[in-house]
C-alpha cells in the first residue's frame, strides 16, 4: 500500500495521535485492536483505499502515536478517535476488536459516523475474565513476557479449550521457541497497553443497553472459527444496535482484518460502506 506521509493531530489531553491517508473517495477511519499497530492493517487499508479516502491510525501507545499516559481510559480513545475524525472529516469508521470498541463509544456518545463496520467489537455482553490480569503484570514486571502473554492466552477466554488445560511452564516453552519472529517484536511493546485496554473492557461490562443509543447503521463481522459462545455475544451486540447487521465470514478467526485473509473482510466492508 502506497501511503502518504504521516500526520498528527492532537487530542484533547494533549496526546499526540498519527496516522496515514492513502486512497481516494469519501473519508474512512480504521483503529485496530489490542496488540495490533497501523502496520498489522496496512493490506486491509490497500483494499479499503480502492473507494475510500483511508486514515489508518495509530493508536495512543503505538508507532509516533504518544504514550497512554496516566488516568488512560476508553473515554481517552474516543477523544482520540475524535480528534483524527474532526481533521479529516470522516463520516466512516472501521474498527477491529478493541478498536471496535473504541468505534462503538464513539458513536454512542458522538453522532459523528453514518456508518460503521466492526469486526469482533470488544463490548462485553457476558462476565469478562479478569483473574489472569494480576500474574501478567507481575510476570512483565519481572521481565518474563513469554510468561506474562500465557497468563493472557489461557486466563482471558480465547484460547482453545486444549490449550487452557496446558501446564503453564509448557506453554511458555512453546511461547518461547515459536514466538520470536517479526509479529512477536511488534507486540512486545504493546505488552503493558494490552492489559490496560482489557480492563477498560472489562470496565464496560453491565453497559451493554447505552449502545440502543448509536444512530448510526452498524455492520458487525465475525468469523466462522471464532468460538461459537463469544458469536453468539456478537448476535445480542447486533440486537442492542438500533440499526445493525451481522454476518459471519466463513474460514475467519478473531484476527480476519490482518494478513491474507483481509481481503475477504475489506470485500464485505466495502459492499456495505459503498
Amino acid at each position: 500500500m502506497t501511503t502518504a506521509a504521516l500526520q498528527a493531530v492532537t487530542s484533547a489531553d494533549g496526546t499526540p495521535i498519527t496516522y496515514r491517508t492513502t486512497g481516494a473517495g469519501p473519508g474512512l477511519i480504521v483503529l485496530g485492536g489490542a496488540l495490533r499497530s497501523g502496520t498489522d492493517y496496512l493490506p486491509l487499508a490497500g483494499e479499503l483505499a480502492t473507494a475510500f479516502t483511508v486514515h489508518l491510525v495509530d493508536r495512543r501507545g503505538r508507532g509516533a502515536s504518544g504514550p497512554l499516559g496516566p488516568g488512560y481510559s476508553l473515554a481517552k480513545e474516543v477523544d482520540d478517535l475524535r480528534a483524527v475524525q474532526a481533521e479529516t472529516g470522516a463520516r466512516l469508521a472501521f474498527g477491529h476488536s478493541y478498536g471496535g470498541l473504541v468505534v462503538l463509544e464513539t458513536a454512542r456518545a458522538h453522532p459523528v459516523f453514518d456508518r460503521v463496520v466492526t469486526y469482533e467489537p470488544g463490548v462485553p455482553c457476558a462476565p469478562v475474565p479478569t483473574a489472569w490480569m494480576a500474574p501478567y503484570r507481575e510476570r512483565l514486571a519481572a521481565g518474563d513476557p513469554h510468561g506474562a502473554f500465557v497468563h493472557f492466552i489461557r486466563g482471558s477466554g480465547g484460547a482453545p479449550a486444549f490449550m487452557a488445560r496446558m501446564p503453564h511452564w509448557y506453554l511458555r516453552m512453546a511461547l518461547r521457541i515459536g514466538f520470536r519472529g517479526a509479529a512477536w517484536r511488534r507486540m512486545l511493546p504493546l505488552l503493558e497497553a494490552n492489559v490496560m485496554e482489557h480492563e477498560q473492557i472489562a470496565a464496560q461490562q453491565g453497559r451493554l443497553a447505552g449502545f440502543a443509543a448509536v444512530r448510526a447503521e452498524v455492520l458487525v463481522l465475525c468469523g466462522g472459527r471464532t468460538a461459537p459462545a463469544m458469536r453468539d455475544e456478537f448476535a445480542i451486540l447486533r440486537d442492542t444496535l438500533p440499526h445493525a447487521t451481522l454476518e459471519t465470514l466463513d474460514g475467519l478467526n478473531h484476527f480476519g482484518p490482518e494478513g491474507k485473509s483481509a481481503h475477504v473482510v475489506a470485500r464485505r466492508a466495502l459492499a456495505f460502506l459503498q
